[in-house]
C-alpha cells in the first residue's frame, strides 16, 4: 500500500481538531479533505492492510471501482461541508463532523463484515453530536432517539455477520442471497439506515433538530453508506425493487402536509433514496450505474438544498413555511442556489439529476417493470411538487413574511456556490461521473424523447401545483408537527408504559416515588433519569441503551441455538 487508510487522515485530523485553538482549527478542516483525497489517488486497487484476529482475515482497505467512487464523493462532500461551515466556532461539532466523515470512509473501504461493523457504529456514535450540537431540549430527544435506532442496526449488523461467519468461515463482505438468517439480519441492518419503510423514522426526526451545518454532513453519509452496502452485498435482489418503489413514492405524501422545510427535505432525501435502492434491486450494469450515479448527484444537490435551508435558518431563527417568504428580497444569492438544487433534484434537463434518475427508469423498462416505472415516474412529479417547487416557493416567495435579514455568510455562499456548479457540470458534461462509475456506460441521456419526456413531467406537474394552490386546494403551510410512524414510539409505547405502571400499582408506584425523591434529593445526571417511563418517546440513559443491546444479543444468542 503506498499510502495509508483513508480513514486514518480523517482522525487524525479530528484528534488535531480537538486539540487546536480556533483559527488554525477551521484551515485544517479544509486540508484533511485536500489530503484525504491526494491519498485516496495513490491508493493501489485491491485489498490492503489486512490483519488477522481469531483465524479471521480482517481487510482494512479493499479499493475498487464502487468503494473508489464513495470514497472520492465522501472527501468532496467534507470538503464542501468545511467550507459552509468555516465560520463556526464549534469544536465539539468540527471535530464529530471529521470523525464521523472519518467513519463513512471506513465503512466504504471495509472488506470484511467484522471492519463494517465497526465503522457502522462509529457513524452512529459520531453523528449523534452533530445533532446534540443544536443544544435544544428537541435535539436533545431526537439525539437520544436517534442513537438507539442506530446502535439497534449495528446489533443487528453484527448478528448477521456472526451468523454468515459461522456458517461460511469467511468474514469477506461481498455478495450474498438472502437464503439464511445471517443475510436476512444484515438485510435488515442495511435497511434501518436506508430508510426502508417503517423503519425511516430517524431520519425525518433526527436531521432537521441539528444543526444547519450539522443538516449538511448528516445528508451525505449514513444513507449513502447505506447504498454503497446494499450496492455491495445484494445486488439484484428483487425485493429491494418493490422497497425502493415504495421509498420513492409514501414520502411525498408528508412532504406535501410538513411545514419544517428541513423536514420536508429529509422526506425528500428518502424518496431519492428510493430511486437508489430500486436501481440496485434491479441488478443489471445500467441500473447499479444508475443507482451510484444518483447517489453521487444526490450529495452535492441535497446537500445544496439543506445549505440553503441552513443559511435561512441562520439568519431568520425560523423554518417553518408557514413563518416564511419573501426572503428573495433579502437573500437573492440564496435563493439562486436554492433553485439550482430544486432544478437538480426535479431532474431538470442540464441539472444533475437528469442524468442519473433516468438511468434508473430506463434499466426498470428494460427489465419489463413497468409499474414499478409508473411508480417512479408518479415519484419524480412528486418530488418536483415537494422538493422543486414547495422549498423555494414558501422560504423565498409565496406571501411576504415582512421578514428582512442579511444574506449567508460568505463561506456559505462559497460553499452553495461550489455545490451548485456541480449540479450544473454533472448535468451538462456527466461523461465525467459516467467514466468513474462500477461498469461501463454506454447510455446517452440527452435524446430528443427523454428531454420531450421530462420535460412534459415537468411542465404538467408545475401546472398542476399552480391550479391546486390557486383552488385552494393544495395543502396549506399550518405551524402543527406531523408524525407518522414514529408515532409508535413516541406516542404509543409510553402511554402503553404508563398505563402496564398504573396498572401494576403499588411496586412501580415505589419505583417511581423513589426516583422523585432521587431528584429531590438533588440527584442528578443519569441518576436522576434513570426512573423515568417511556421507550423511544422519553430520554434513555446510557445504561438502559446498553441493556436493551445485551437483550438483543441475547435473542440471537437464542437463534443461533435453534439452528
Amino acid at each position: 500500500m503506498n499510502s495509508v487508510a483513508p480513514f486514518l487522515v480523517f482522525y487524525a485530523g479530528g484528534l488535531l481538531m480537538a486539540l487546536l485553538p480556533d483559527a488554525p482549527r477551521r484551515l485544517l478542516a479544509l486540508a484533511v479533505p485536500v489530503v484525504g483525497a491526494w491519498n485516496l489517488y495513490s491508493l493501489d486497487a485491491g485489498a490492503s492492510g489486512a490483519l488477522t484476529l481469531f483465524d479471521y482475515s480482517l481487510v482494512l482497505v479493499q479499493v475498487d471501482r464502487l468503494s473508489e467512487l464513495f470514497g472520492y464523493l465522501f472527501h468532496l462532500a467534507a470538503f464542501i461541508g468545511f467550507v459552509y461551515g468555516f465560520s463556526l466556532r464549534d469544536r465539539m461539532q468540527q471535530v464529530a463532523a471529521m470523525l464521523y466523515a472519518g467513519s463513512a470512509l471506513g465503512a466504504v473501504f471495509a472488506g470484511d463484515l467484522l471492519t463494517l461493523f465497526v465503522f457502522w457504529e462509529l457513524l452512529a456514535l459520531t453523528s449523534v453530536f452533530l445533532v446534540l450540537a443544536r443544544r435544544t431540549a428537541r435535539a436533545f430527544g431526537a439525539a437520544m432517539r436517534y442513537l438507539v435506532i442506530q446502535v439497534g442496526s449495528g446489533v443487528l449488523l453484527l448478528a448477521g455477520a456472526l451468523v454468515v461467519i459461522a456458517e461460511s468461515g469467511d468474514a469477506a463482505f461481498t455478495a450474498m442471497a438472502l437464503d439464511g438468517l445471517g443475510p436476512w439480519l444484515i438485510f435488515l441492518a442495511i435497511g434501518v439506515k436506508c430508510c426502508f419503510p417503517g423503519l425511516h423514522n430517524w431520519l425525518t426526526d433526527a436531521y432537521p433538530e441539528s444543526t444547519p451545518a450539522g443538516t449538511v454532513f448528516l445528508s451525505a453519509f449514513t444513507t449513502k453508506v447505506a447504498v454503497y452496502a446494499l450496492a455491495r452485498a445484494f445486488p439484484g435482489t428483487e425485493l429491494l425493487v418493490y422497497i425502493g418503489a415504495t421509498m420513492a413514492m409514501f414520502p411525498i405524501f408528508f412532504a406535501v402536509i410538513e411545514n419544517d422545510l428541513r423536514r420536508v427535505l429529509a422526506y425528500s432525501l428518502i424518496n431519492q433514496v428510493g430511486f437508489m435502492v430500486c436501481g440496485i434491486g434491479i441488478g443489471t450494469e445500467l441500473a447499479i450505474n444508475g443507482a451510484v450515479a444518483h447517489a453521487f448527484n444526490d450529495v452535492i444537490f441535497k446537500g445544496l438544498l439543506f445549505m440553503t435551508m441552513g443559511a435561512v435558518l441562520l439568519r431568520t431563527g425560523r423554518m417553518n413555511g408557514s413563518d416564511l417568504g419573501g426572503l428573495y428580497k433579502s437573500m437573492p444569492w440564496t435563493t439562486g442556489f436554492c433553485i439550482v438544487g430544486a432544478a437538480s433534484i426535479s431532474a431538470f434537463p442540464l441539472f444533475s439529476g437528469f442524468v442519473s434518475k433516468s438511468m434508473v427508469m430506463v434499466a426498470a423498462l428494460e427489465e419489463h417493470h413497468e409499474i414499478v416505472w409508473l411508480a417512479l415516474l408518479f415519484a419524480s412529479a412528486g418530488v418536483f411538487h415537494h422538493a422543486g417547487i414547495k422549498i423555494p416557493y414558501f422560504a423565498f416567495y409565496a406571501h411576504d413574511s415582512g421578514l428582512r435579514c442579511r444574506e449567508a455568510p460568505a463561506s456559505m455562499l462559497v460553499a452553495m456556490a461550489l455545490a451548485a456548479a456541480l449540479c450544473l457540470f454533472n448535468g451538462i458534461y456527466p461523461w465525467v461521473l459516467y467514466d468513474r462509475l462500477p461498469f461501463p456506460v454506454a447510455y446517452e441521456p440527452y435524446t430528443a424523447a427523454h428531454i420531450l419526456t421530462q420535460c412534459q413531467l415537468l411542465f404538467f406537474s408545475a401546472l398542476a401545483f399552480v391550479w391546486l394552490n390557486l383552488k385552494g386546494l393544495y395543502p396549506p403551510e399550518l405551524p402543527s408537527t406531523n408524525l407518522d410512524v414514529e408515532w409508535s414510539y413516541r406516542r404509543l409505547l409510553p402511554a402503553a408504559a404508563l398505563a402496564v405502571r398504573n396498572v401494576a400499582g403499588g411496586g412501580f408506584s415505589a419505583l417511581g416515588a423513589g426516583g422523585q425523591r432521587l431528584v429531590a434529593g438533588g440527584v442528578t445526571g443519569t441518576e436522576g433519569l434513570l426512573l423515568r417511563v417511556g421507550l423511544l418517546g422519553r430520554v434513555w440513559t446510557t445504561r438502559t441503551i446498553a441493556l436493551w443491546v445485551l437483550l438483543l444479543l441475547a435473542v440471537y444468542v437464542f437463534l443461533e441455538y435453534l439452528q
